[in-house]
């Protein structure tokens, strides 16, 4: 064997490669790496977030604020084209007034009493547009002391929603929905309509409800937008928290004997009686649904014999009763709660076989339901509880 005696004999008996070094890449990035990175990270929150990042906080702000300078800089647009999937680069815009500079100033820092009173108008274009620029007002901070009593409010019903005392429902029917005490949430933050704004204006060729709110948010700032105003966002992304059963309850009290000539009604309560010829329903002694309706009784119940709520039979009205000024809906739910015990639990299928579990219907005497809708409408329900076993009502 022989010996190896220069450096070039060695490299050049390397049948594995193991020496053939190769120079490491470097980890400086270029310019254009940096670039495209920087707007990636743009792209990313656009993915996460379904929208461009807005000046609500400090993260937002510096994405906002390096999108505006790439679409003002047509070289890095340039370079950045084939990595704009969400057409982010595109939407340049033009300042042709001062107004548009004071829109364009995302922190607020133009929002002045002397600049803003440039621009109030005395005929204003439409109720959407107004609607539209009043809610992208700014909010204001409040003081951690005025703060304070509201925050526990927040947070009492934040937990009230995690025990499912409230709930959530859609926002719809301002009128009736959007009244102050009452909390909603928008854009997933809770918020409490402390004073609605009950003033009427004018809007278009109608006087509609519509003046300043106090709305307070649970991030601790507070907004005196229109009431119109607020109903559009609630709309578009928002919803009603519910009071709970007895807020329900009190207010429910509260408003049933106070009927005048100019009231309507609102609905009514219903007791029925099934005609099903199946023997294990027909068996049952005392078997009443008891529902509501906001549509006369005999209209709800004209095709009782294809709905599984009905028990997919026809029914005889025992009795309906007229409800005013309270949600129908609240007052069933309150004889619902009262009469849990003795719910008939039976399934059902209706005509495409799907199983479902009707939950109005209730074992108790008639003469029982009756009174418990006369002491509904007194209020004294509360002192009273149903005693299943006897068929009585025992006062508490």
């Amino acid at each position: 064997m022989s010996k190896k005696k220069t450096l070039e004999d060695i490299f050049n008996d390397d049948e594995f490669g193991i020496l053939d070094s190769k120079p490491k890449n470097s980890n400086v990035k270029t310019e254009d790496e940096r670039l495209i990175e920087s707007f990636q990270d743009i792209n990313v929150f656009f993915e996460k977030n379904n929208r461009e990042p807005e000046a609500t906080n400090v993260t937002e702000f510096k994405l906002l604020s390096r999108l505006k300078a790439l679409r003002k800089d047509a070289k890095k647009v340039e370079i950045l084209k084939p990595y704009d999937s969400h057409n982010l680069l595109n939407t340049k815009e033009e300042v042709k007034s001062v107004e548009d500079i004071l829109n364009d100033d995302d922190l607020g820092i133009l929002d002045t009493d002397e600049t803003l009173s440039i621009f109030k108008l005395k005929n204003v274009k439409s109720a959407s547009e107004r609607a539209e620029t009043d809610f992208t007002a700014r909010r204001k901070a409040m003081s951690n002391k005025d703060f304070a009593p509201y925050e526990t409010q927040f947070k009492k019903v934040h937990k009230e929603l995690r025990e499912g005392k409230r709930k959530l429902k859609e926002f719809k029917d301002v009128e009736k929905n959007l009244e102050e005490g009452k909390y909603y949430v928008l854009d997933g933050v809770l918020l409490f309509l402390e004073k609605d704004g009950s003033e009427n204006r004018q809007i278009g060729d109608r006087t509609r409800k519509d003046g300043r709110t106090i709305t307070i948010f649970e991030n601790g700032t507070v907004s005196n937008m229109f009431y119109r105003s607020l109903a559009k966002a609630l709309y578009n992304n928002g919803s009603i928290v519910s009071d709970t059963d007895k807020d329900a309850e009190d207010e429910l009290f509260k408003n049933a004997n106070i009927i005048t000539d100019e009231d309507d009604v609102t609905g009514w309560i219903y007791v029925l009686q099934s005609k099903s010829k199946n023997k294990e329903i027909a068996s049952i002694k005392d078997l009443y649904k008891i529902g509501y309706s906001t549509v006369p009784v005999t209209e709800r119940i004209k095709n009782a014999s294809k709905e599984a709520t009905y028990l997919m039979a026809d029914v005889r009205i025992v009795n309906a009763y007229r409800i005013y000024n309270v949600i129908t809906q609240d007052f069933e739910s309150l004889i619902h709660r009262f009469f849990a015990e003795v719910c008939l639990n039976v399934d059902i299928k209706d005509e495409k076989g799907r199983r479902i579990t009707p939950r109005e219907w209730f074992v108790v005497p008639f003469q029982i339901i009756e009174k418990v809708i006369s002491l509904i409408e007194t209020g004294d329900i509360v002192n009273y509880k149903y005693d299943s076993v006897n068929q009585a009502l025992l006062e508490n």
